[in-house]
């Protein structure tokens, strides 16, 4: 089963293939920035930083129809603001780093069809 669902790129751009291109490519370029920054706040305990950066993520992923990581995203910032759960931090990292990954590969396919 995909990751991403297009259907709300595709809305948004008005089926505008050169506008869904431009976002599905800066999605693809974001997702190492993201992992590496969710990566680097978890390891260095910056909390709010982590929940930051996850803010800024989660639109990127709901973009892409990524709503249950979407979900997961909001979870962890609310869970940074309010310091709890600290012990899912990771899982939460991880979760997001396979799933853009697998995203990741999908995209690359969908704009294949997009040429």
């Amino acid at each position: 089963m995909a990751l991403t669902n297009l259907k709300y790129l595709h809305e948004i751009t008005e089926g505008d293939r050169e506008s869904m291109r431009e976002i599905i490519n800066l999605f693809i370029e974001q997702v190492p920035e993201f992992i590496g920054n969710l990566k680097k706040h978890l390891a260095d305990e910056n909390y709010i930083a982590l929940g930051n950066e996850a803010h800024k993520a989660k639109s990127s992923v709901m973009i892409m129809g990524m709503e249950n990581l979407g979900h997961d995203l909001k979870t962890l910032q609310l869970a940074t603001i309010s310091k709890t759960g600290m012990e899912t931090y990771q899982q939460h990292v991880t979760r997001f780093e396979t799933e853009c990954l697998i995203a990741v590969e999908e995209l690359k396919q969908a704009l294949m069809k997009l040429a």
